[in-house]
């Protein structure tokens, strides 16, 4: 099979012709050129780390909260819990129902006082509804016997008030007891029984976890406050609960995971969009590099289109060599930049912590970030528009010097030659 000429002819202008000193700067301009695209395409890094940063953050958010929360209004006792967990286990999308009572409280240990999300929890079934939980049953939450008020910290949290297993600390209820004095406000001493490090900033420096029992005694609650549930898919969160919220006895409150952090995450995605678009203009900066790049190329290549045009080849096969020379240099640009992009994606987990230890400096400070560590997901939804940007801008870059080198006329481009 006879390779076409217009391809032998643009893969040779592509790589540098004649050795000469304009051929020269023409090859190094078009090599400039296929670097620009190969960077910008290998910006796909970004975008790979946006996506594990929220699939870090949501999974270790998901370790501590469950997929979806049942809760009665103004933070009162369901009226049924029974009622309530055997309509919840009869969807089918639900694996595990576990009830809570849900409160805030001050957590004080001398000078020191901090504001606590606290969640009591029956230990026995908190394990069906978040890992978190199903990590500490034989440990930290075997510990967790009603009447003995003991609570389970944040590792953050005991750290900040230099709290250990065993220690003892108050927790000041917000509504006080009404005293001939006034209102005093209601303290427990509680036992610290274990902590947690869930990898999550949020919940390690806030959430206190102690007995459902207890908490009903310390808060004046006749229950569980609500009901956790687990879903055989995370995704379907949003539909269950809309599903729960209509079919559920009673004047009761849904809530997915979705709506937790619900801004962060949609920040998130706006960002992503944001990125893709300065992704594109910057590929598109580096694809139309080509159109100087091929114009002089057309230039200097006027007796060469001449010559080929007096041995019979037509406006379209000259407009296809240059066609061919502009895309060779955006199909290597363009893999090239995957090749880089997916290479650093794939090993950021190692690059980012050498680049730390050289600079002696920390990029994801845990406290800001929620995480400590770079994390990255190259996903095919992204890699591939880009890729796909990336090729069709730097053919439609082509188009014009193309187009022009066959509009060459062949007496007055051999006149002076």
């Amino acid at each position: 099979m006879q390779i076409p000429y217009e391809l032998i002819l643009g893969w040779r202008y592509t790589r540098a012709g004649r050795a000469t000193r304009r051929n020269g700067f023409i090859s190094f301009i078009s090599g400039v050129s296929m670097l620009g695209i190969a960077l910008g395409v290998a910006l796909i890094i970004v975008l790979s780390v946006m996506n594990g940063f929220q699939k870090e953050v949501r999974d270790r958010m998901l370790g501590v909260v469950s997929h979806i929360e049942i809760f009665a209004p103004n933070g009162a006792a369901l009226p049924d819990l029974a009622r309530t967990l055997a309509e919840v286990r009869a969807h089918p999308q639900v694996v595990g129902a576990a009830p809570f009572i849900a409160t805030q409280a001050l957590l004080a240990r001398g000078e020191d006082m901090k504001g606590t999300m606290v969640r009591g929890i029956d230990p026995a079934r908190e394990p069906d509804v978040t890992d978190l939980a199903m990590e500490l049953k034989n440990s930290a939450l075997a510990r967790l016997i009603p009447g003995e008020f003991g609570v389970v910290l944040g590792g953050e949290l005991a750290r900040s008030l230099g709290l250990r297993q065993g220690d003892k600390v108050t927790l000041v209820a917000p509504s006080g007891q009404i005293t001939p004095a006034g209102v005093v406000p209601r303290l427990k001493q509680m036992t610290v029984v274990g902590t947690f490090d869930s990898g999550h900033f949020e919940y390690d420096s806030a959430l206190v976890l102690m007995h459902m029992d207890d908490a009903a005694k310390i808060f004046r609650l006749e229950g569980p406050t609500g009901v956790r549930l687990k879903l055989k898919d995370l995704h379907q969160a949003r539909e269950v609960g809309a599903q729960l919220a209509r079919s559920l006895t009673g004047d009761l409150l849904v809530r997915d995971w979705t709506r937790q952090n619900r801004t962060w995450f949609a920040a998130v995605q706006v960002e992503k969009r944001m990125m893709f678009i300065i992704l594109t203009l910057i590929v598109a900066v580096a694809a139309f590099n080509l159109v100087s790049t091929l114009v002089m190329t057309v230039t200097d290549k006027r007796a060469d289109i001449a010559i080929l045009r007096t041995l019979g080849a037509s406006p379209r096969s000259i407009m296809g060599i240059f066609v061919v020379q502009g895309a060779m240099v955006g199909v290597i640009g363009t893999f090239a930049g995957l090749a880089l992009g997916l290479g650093v994606a794939f090993n950021i987990d190692v690059i980012v912590p050498a680049l730390e230890h050289l600079l002696n400096a920390s990029f994801l400070p845990k406290d800001i970030y929620l995480i400590s560590r770079m994390p990255s997901d190259p996903q095919q939804a992204d890699i591939l528009p880009i890729a796909i940007v990336s090729l069709v801008l730097a053919f439609l870059a082509t188009l014009y010097p193309s187009w022009r080198a066959s509009q060459v006329n062949p007496a007055e481009a051999l006149r002076y030659e």
